[in-house]
């Protein structure tokens, strides 16, 4: 799973999540990609989750970029606390993800592979997705 070595702050407040990347929302390493569609946040296990369902797809063939990264954590209070006396401690680490953002790319397989290896990878993420093929200059 992916986690940060270190953290300027450990506990951080939600804050908003809206509107579309600027950053980030086009194909740069690999010749597909799959883009967001929504805004949300990923966590560690779902990136996993979708890069192990990728790779087993493609046989361990070409290349996969992860393009984004959980430096967010979040915190829980554990069960059967009473409200008050403070935040809880973090529990797990999330990426914030605009519409727009590339998630994943791919290179060094046919299209019809890595669509659907992409598809197998958007079913274990919590927002929509779409799959695009890099624009050749």
């Amino acid at each position: 799973m992916l986690l940060p070595k270190k953290m300027a702050h450990r506990k951080v407040r939600k804050g908003k999540n809206r509107g579309n990347a600027t950053r980030g929302n086009y194909v740069a390493f690999g010749d597909y990609g799959l883009q967001s569609q929504s805004n949300e946040r990923i966590t560690s296990r779902q990136i996993e989750a979708s890069r192990q369902a990728m790779t087993r797809h493609i046989k361990r063939g070409g290349k996969i970029w992860i393009r984004i990264f959980p430096h967010t954590p979040v915190t829980r209070k554990p069960a059967d606390v009473k409200m008050g006396s403070g935040k809880g401690n973090p529990e797990y680490f999330v990426a914030k993800v605009k519409a727009g953002t590339v998630l994943f790319e791919m290179k060094g397989v046919d299209e019809s592979v890595a669509r659907e290896a992409m598809r197998l990878a958007a079913h274990k993420l919590p927002v929509k997705t779409k799959f695009i093929v890099r624009e050749q200059v």
